[in-house]
């Protein structure tokens, strides 16, 4: 008797303390979040006992652009270089230039001492000789066929010479004054100026060197008016048909990350490389400062298209892994954590495809303060 009453207590002690286990998780799994305490889902809610330095912003539905993003690369004005060859063969003096110079109409690129220039000066003046013995000779010649000293056909030989005379005075003149010389002042220095103003992009010569005038293997100096250049870049085949002439387009260089140019498609060639695939678009630039140089390189983006949906400031996105997740306001210091699914970047800004819609209101700034107060 004792036995079996001693052996229901027993059963009773331990069916009473399974009981009282049972209830004390029960009551834990019932505890609701509170402000830094995550359950890791994507609506958990948060309560933000402090909101300073936290802004929402109520995100709308808009225009979202879809950008093609080109390689590029500046190129001067081919109509606005030019190549400075002397007149004359003759050896290089001195070089009054040097790379990236800006010169001025008129001035000063390099003096040669020129034999061509030489003979040419002393052609001249024979023939200038030659014209003056030829009219005195004339004027003889009709004074006296008016006494009738002389025959008529004389007198067509004397103003038959003077005229040949004299057209080899003015040839004689042209030639100096196409070396760039005054036939009253020019002696065997060669004086080579800048046919117009622009910056010097390179010299093909140094001081002591011949110059064989045309026949130069390269240029003196290259002058290029860069106040205005070009920026090419490369689209390829499948891309043409998103593209007309006119478009906007915005041009970045890698000097100048921070720096953008606003133009507008000039040309699209109309040939296509056969090795890249690629096909030329022109975007002309105003330089007034010079501060784009040829052969920079950089970017060019142009709109393809744009659609309908939501952009967010990328400040409002937090990334975990391949997550990610926005806050969203709930109203009384109350944010939900929300997973999104991320579309295209634009600017400071990205596309939320699925998570958010319009009229939300989210977290622009003060996100990674929610998530850091939710973790501590």
């Amino acid at each position: 008797m004792k036995c079996a009453v001693l052996m229901l207590a027993i059963v009773l002690v331990v069916a009473a303390t399974g009981c009282s286990s049972s209830g004390g998780g029960s009551e834990q799994a019932n505890v609701q979040p509170q402000s830094g305490q995550p359950t890791g889902s994507s609506d958990s809610e948060y309560i933000a006992s402090d909101a300073k330095g936290i802004k929402t912003i109520t995100v709308n539905s808009s225009a979202v652009p879809d950008y093609l993003v080109l390689p590029a690369h500046i190129e001067a004005d081919p109509t606005r270089v030019v190549h400075i060859y002397p007149p004359a063969g003759g050896r290089i003096v001195e070089m009054k230039v040097r790379p990236s110079d800006h010169v001025e109409k008129g001035q000063l690129l390099a003096l040669l001492q020129s034999s061509d220039l030489s003979r040419a000066v002393a052609d001249y003046h024979k023939a200038r000789v030659d014209a003056e013995v030829k009219q005195q000779a004339l004027a003889r010649a009709e004074d006296l066929l008016m006494h009738n000293a002389i025959a008529q056909k004389e007198y067509q030989q004397a103003h038959g010479d003077a005229k040949m005379a004299e057209a080899e005075l003015v040839a004689t003149a042209q030639h100096i004054r196409d070396l760039g010389m005054d036939p009253d002042h020019a002696s065997s220095e060669l004086r080579v100026v800048a046919p117009r103003s622009g910056t010097i992009l390179d010299i093909g010569a140094s001081t002591g060197e011949y110059s064989k005038s045309l026949d130069a293997p390269q240029p003196l100096c290259t002058i290029a008016d860069i106040s205005t250049v070009w920026a090419l870049g490369d689209i390829y085949e499948r891309d043409f048909a998103a593209l007309k002439i006119g478009t906007e387009a915005q041009v970045t260089l890698d000097a100048y990350p921070n720096l953008h140019w606003e133009g507008r498609v000039g040309v699209l060639y109309d040939v296509v490389d056969p090795n890249t695939r690629t096909m030329h678009l022109r975007v002309v630039l105003d330089n007034p400062d010079r501060r784009i140089k040829p052969a920079m390189f950089g970017s060019i983006r142009v709109l393809r298209s744009s659609a309908t949906g939501i952009l967010v400031p990328a400040s409002a996105v937090i990334r975990e892994g391949n997550e990610a997740h926005v806050f969203v306001s709930k109203g009384n210091g109350h944010f939900q954590r929300r997973e999104v699914k991320l579309g295209r970047a634009v600017d400071n800004s990205v596309e939320i495809l699925s998570g958010v819609n319009a009229g939300d209101s989210i977290v622009s700034e003060g996100a990674l303060l929610l998530r850091a107060a939710a973790q501590s």
